[in-house]
């Protein structure tokens, strides 16, 4: 059965998913530099033909998926109505999702396809109907809900999150965004059903009961 879930979300250890003052040269806000130095590691294992926590993960993430959403906020460093639609996101010709990804924003613009069979879709539809959509494209595959915080928060809130599968860098940002803010009531319907460590991170997985 297709699944909702939350891959690889990276979040520091007082919980924070962005740092604030988020533009093109810090995608992820002030003091969030080494937030991701888990996947530089990751990706060394992978290059080197080893395995590890994070590079498992890494080799994991498109398994079974078969649309993603995101927020506005991760797909561009613009805020606002568009003023450059030459941006088609921060991955390149070939984005890593290879399939139907929805943007949820409030000003919207054509469908972007892109190589390696990623289209862009922009929405302003309400996120079950944009869920409803991402489920169809998908095929019977899983639906990723890539971030940012914001976004993971509105379908924690609305109960529609199967699994979460966060990592958490071992770093302190003190200020941003923090993942779990305004979501207290929805988080008691998850138990914690895998925690493991390496140096470079803390795998957490958490599944709807």
């Amino acid at each position: 059965m297709a699944r909702v879930r939350v891959h690889n979300f990276t979040i520091t250890l007082d919980g924070i998913a962005a740092g604030p003052r988020q533009r093109l040269d810090a995608p992820f806000g002030d003091g969030m530099d080494k937030v991701h130095d888990w996947m530089e590691v990751a990706q060394a294992d992978q290059a080197a033909g080893k395995s590890g926590l994070g590079a498992d993960r890494i080799d994991g993430y498109a398994e079974g998926v078969g649309a993603t959403i995101m927020g506005r906020n991760m797909f561009s460093p613009q805020h606002g109505a568009w003023e450059d639609e030459s941006w088609t996101g921060w991955w390149g010709d070939n984005p890593p999702y290879h399939h139907d990804t929805f943007v949820l924003t409030h000003h919207l613009r054509p469908s972007i396809p892109m190589e390696g069979g990623t289209t862009f879709h922009f929405t302003d539809e309400p996120i079950e109907a944009v869920l409803e959509r991402a489920l169809k494209a998908a095929g019977g595959g899983d639906v990723v809900i890539a971030g940012g915080a914001h976004t993971v928060q509105q379908y924690l809130r609305a109960g529609l999150i199967d699994e979460l599968n966060l990592v958490v860098a071992p770093i302190l940002a003190g200020a941003g965004e923090r993942l779990f803010d305004g979501v207290d009531d929805a988080l008691g319907a998850f138990q914690v059903t895998e925690m493991v460590s390496d140096p470079s991170a803390t795998f957490v997985r958490l599944e709807r009961q």
